[in-house]
């Protein structure tokens, strides 16, 4: 191993060098970071009026991307729609809130209708209380996992279609001191908000791999990835003591975006399939032992989402 790079694992298993922005400031020196083409490719990305996900849109849009903006708030989807058509192509607006399917499956019958070359799963939030959609699912795991493998699923023609597709989830760090609770995954037992959202972001990157080997022989790669400590709304309104003792040294939106616009348009050949990104480089997805994700608690898992999609069976 060369000696940047196991300077790099060790920054990673200490945290605060590496979720912070020192993380990308070092790595960018170190590994050289080359700049990504996506122009010309056809990207949709949902959550993008705010944070991490109104970031990543802009500079997609600025890199010649066609953009679909997958939003809840129509207001605000067509604000963006307008300030970014002021500065190149004007991106797609679909209306659709993660927390309610039939809206979902109403955005993935218009994905799957055209060649899609990306699909960012970005949406959702941190809750304070416990709360169930009108589905009848707590709403950290429908807005973070149920939606987001409902859109992905039923959005497979469109990605089919493209030669070399990315679906690409936007996890959280948070995720590593949290186990799925399989038997709990709604978190009936003893509500925590942060606790749903970490184990919520377990569940993606769970999902990611098992997507990955599922399309193993396809054209479509999958990749999750989380972005740090990154100064958003997100984190300063749902951790804000958290977010006010670190202020100094929380990322940027744009340092935080970055991995995902990279994941849009590296080359294939270099990021495979089905790993867990930081800073354009794979990252273990378990630390703590009792963490880890059984294969047999894996498939179980899928079958449960599934279910709550109102899927029949994804092979």
């Amino acid at each position: 191993m060369k000696i940047t790079s196991w300077v790099d694992d060790i920054a990673d298993r200490l945290i605060f060098p590496s979720f912070s922005r020192i993380g990308p400031e070092l790595r960018q020196r170190v590994f050289n970071w080359d700049d990504v083409d996506v122009s010309g490719r056809t990207i949709a990305i949902t959550g993008p009026t705010s944070g991490i996900g109104l970031t990543t849109a802009t500079i997609l849009h600025k890199l010649g991307a066609n953009l679909i903006l997958i939003a809840r708030n129509p207001d605000k989807a067509h604000k963006l729609q307008k300030d970014l058509a002021s500065h190149g192509a004007e991106p797609t607006v679909i209306i659709a809130d993660l927390s309610k399917l039939d809206t979902v499956r109403e955005a993935a019958r218009t994905l799957a209708k055209q060649p899609l070359d990306g699909l960012i799963h970005n949406g959702g939030g941190l809750h304070d209380s416990r709360q169930l959609t009108a589905d009848g699912i707590e709403l950290t795991l429908a807005t973070h996992v149920v939606a987001p493998f409902l859109l992905t699923q039923l959005a497979m023609p469109g990605l089919t279609a493209s030669k070399d597709a990315r679906v690409i989830t936007v996890s959280s760090g948070g995720l590593y001191p949290q186990r799925i609770r399989i038997d709990d995954l709604q978190t009936e037992d003893g509500y925590s908000g942060s606790a749903a959202y970490a184990r919520s972001k377990r569940a993606q990157v769970v999902l990611n791999r098992l997507w990955a080997e599922k399309t193993a022989s396809s054209q479509i790669s999958f990749h999750a990835m989380h972005p740090g400590w990154v100064n958003t709304p997100g984190i300063t309104e749902a951790l804000p003591r958290f977010s006010g003792l670190i202020s100094p040294v929380l990322r940027t939106p744009e340092q935080g975006a970055d991995t995902i616009v990279w994941l849009a348009g590296a080359e294939r050949n270099k990021i495979g399939s089905g790993q867990f990104w930081l800073d354009r480089r794979p990252r273990p997805t378990v630390y703590f032992p009792n963490t880890r994700t059984s294969a047999i608690d894996s498939v179980r898992l899928w079958e449960e989402v599934e279910r709550l999609a109102g899927l029949g069976s994804v092979s």
